[in-house]
């Protein structure tokens, strides 16, 4: 229950953070959004560290699958950004939401989680979603931006799926900090080409983006610390509701049927693995 809480939470704060993103990537080069949203969530976590006092904890770790992470988070920031630039939060988030499925596909080489055939079965239909949203070749949005969404969500799964993997062994502060430093650090350097000076009238949004960017990671990191990927990732189809209300309150915007549609198949398929996880428990623990 502390995982699918911190999940739900962190759905929550993604939802505010991508609403910057996208207002933001209309002024700003991908690159250089994800380089500032690195750079804006620094303070909060060395402050954060100085707070819990475990300073000491930052330097012994795997720094291979560190440095891996970092890649995938600048990848993963850079192509939603990219990608919600032209879509509507809704149809980003039901894309996506192949994300758990990836997490419950790379789960049992990964971290060697049991994944039970339910879980498979909840993919190839949870795919079936995505492949009738996304209706390539049928006025869809199977566009650059769709597919960058796309693969977006792959390069978060494997994160998330990593920062799972490093939680056996190293802290909360390490797995929080050094994804953040290699984030803006990595994204500057790519952006420098293309930078812009950031406007005054932006440091509003920059405040914001800083406040949710830094729970969203403090909130993603204790989801997968305590719960089984395969378990928690369900949750995070919560965010359609999320992004649904978004466009329409700040955009007037609504996903079409198909959208919509392929989104319920990919959330049934999510909710039916939470369904049979909490029987199995109940058998197991009456």
């Amino acid at each position: 229950m502390r995982s699918i809480a911190a999940m739900m939470i962190a759905v929550g704060f993604f939802a505010f953070m991508d609403t910057i993103l996208k207002t933001l990537s209309h002024h700003y080069p991908a690159l250089q959004v994800a380089a500032l949203r690195g750079w804006v969530a620094l303070p909060l976590t060395l402050l954060w560290i100085q707070w819990r006092g475990n300073w000491h904890t930052l330097w012994h770790v795997r720094w291979g699958l560190h440095w891996l992470r970092g890649g995938l988070a600048i990848c993963m920031l850079s192509l939603f950004t990219f990608g919600v630039r032209d879509l509507p939060l809704a149809n980003a988030y039901t894309l996506f939401f192949l994300a758990p499925l990836l997490m419950t596909l790379l789960a049992a080489p990964v971290l060697g989680e049991r994944v039970p055939h339910v879980h498979w079965w909840a993919l190839a239909v949870g795919m079936v979603g995505i492949l009738v949203a996304l209706r390539p070749g049928v006025n869809g949005f199977a566009s650059w931006a769709g597919l960058a969404v796309l693969g977006s969500a792959a390069c978060y799964a494997l994160s998330a799926v990593l920062g799972r993997l490093l939680s056996r062994t190293d802290s909360s502060e390490s797995l929080m900090l050094w994804i953040m430093v290699m984030l803006a650090l990595g994204s500057s350097v790519l952006a420098a080409p293309q930078w812009l000076p950031v406007r005054p009238q932006d440091y509003g949004l920059l405040a914001a983006l800083a406040g949710t960017g830094f729970c969203v990671q403090l909130a993603i990191t204790e989801a997968f610390r305590h719960g089984q990927a395969s378990a928690v990732a369900p949750f995070e189809y919560t965010a359609l509701a999320w992004g649904l209300g978004v466009d329409w309150l700040l955009w007037a915007t609504l996903p079409d049927g198909y959208t919509l549609l392929g989104g319920a198949i990919v959330v049934a398929s999510g909710l039916y693995v939470v369904r049979h996880e909490r029987v199995q428990a109940s058998a197991l623990h009456p």
